[in-house]
């Protein structure tokens, strides 16, 4: 398996990279058209501007509405790229995801699920409707890192586990970022005129907030870590953490309301200080701002009797809970 050339933020020249990359996008594709998914975060982001930069309107983009992403998010994130003058597409395959996902409890499948969906049935599909040949993607080398050590395997990690998108999906991919790291691409982000609500947004995982919950993955859980997801993001925001996050726990605790045993569920609070996500130590969080936010939890956030807050550093702990 051959080796990433490492890019470094020190080393790297936005201007260059962007018409090197932007000219290699265009000899692959050539006169054919490629397509992306666009999450919101700042890697698929950056590969959306440079696709369309090297392709126009040959390159087609969309947003998968999986039904496991942060609140509204497709229809802001659509917005945003409008603006920009990229059009986005919203593909509406929540039913399809939670199926796929349905029973399923272990971490690793539970990625793969997500993986399989994504890939070999939602965008196989619209590779086949759109015939385009190549599907553009933000993989990064942190998500290479991770998945060939086998810490935790990132969604979109195929050639270097020696799997052939060719063969296994019908569609070839093309990878810009992978010598760049998290800081690099903010640095390219900006370099590419996207607004700062896109280049300092959070790392959000691949599997969205599926990866935010232990065990089984429902609709209802679903809405469980959203909510607490926008109270954590809503009381966090000016705190300049690296990434904060709340994780769903699988099993219930024994918690009181109204003088009666209330048998209800745990939420784990995470954040970040961190420069590439490499390493990464907790965010010192004053007690009175996590009393605010257990209060706000479990108060707003239907059946939630107990709120925790993450103190491992990492490692030999992760940024996100599976």
């Amino acid at each position: 398996m051959p080796e990433t050339m490492e890019i470094k933020i020190h080393e790297l020249n936005t201007e260059e990279f962007i018409k090197v990359k932007s000219e290699e996008i265009s000899k692959l594709v050539r006169q054919g058209l490629a397509i992306n998914a666009l999450s919101g975060g700042v890697d698929s982001s950056v590969v959306t501007m440079l696709g369309h930069r090297a392709l126009g309107g040959r390159l087609k983009t969309y947003f998968i509405d999986n039904g496991i992403m942060r609140k509204d998010e497709p229809q802001e994130i659509a917005s945003i790229f409008r603006t920009l003058g990229v059009n986005v597409e919203i593909v509406d395959a929540k039913d399809r995801f939670f199926k796929a996902l349905r029973g399923i409890t272990d971490p690793e499948e539970k990625r793969e699920s997500i993986t399989q969906t994504f890939y070999k049935d939602v965008f196989a599909g619209l590779v086949r409707e759109s015939k385009a040949k190549y599907l553009l993607q933000g993989t990064i080398l942190t998500d290479i890192d991770e998945t060939v050590a086998g810490i935790k395997r990132q969604h979109n990690v195929f050639e270097q586990l020696g799997i052939d998108p060719q063969e296994a999906f019908g569609y070839k991919i093309i990878e810009p970022l992978v010598q760049l790291r998290k800081d690099g691409v903010r640095k390219l982000a900006q370099a590419l005129g996207l607004p700062e609500s896109i280049y300092n947004r959070m790392p959000f995982p691949g599997p969205a907030l599926a990866a935010r919950i232990i065990g089984e993955v429902t609709p209802e859980k679903i809405e469980i870590v959203r909510s607490a997801t926008v109270i954590l993001e809503e009381e966090l925001k000016g705190s300049r953490a690296f990434q904060y996050l709340a994780i769903l726990h699988n099993d219930r605790v024994t918690g009181m309301r109204n003088g009666k045993r209330d048998f209800g569920m745990q939420i784990e609070i995470r954040s970040w200080d961190s420069l590439d996500a490499r390493k990464a130590m907790p965010t010192n969080i004053s007690f009175d701002k996590l009393n605010l936010l257990s209060n706000r939890i479990v108060t707003e956030v239907a059946g939630v009797v107990s709120v925790t807050y993450n103190i491992a550093s990492k490692p030999p702990s992760t940024m996100e809970a599976i």
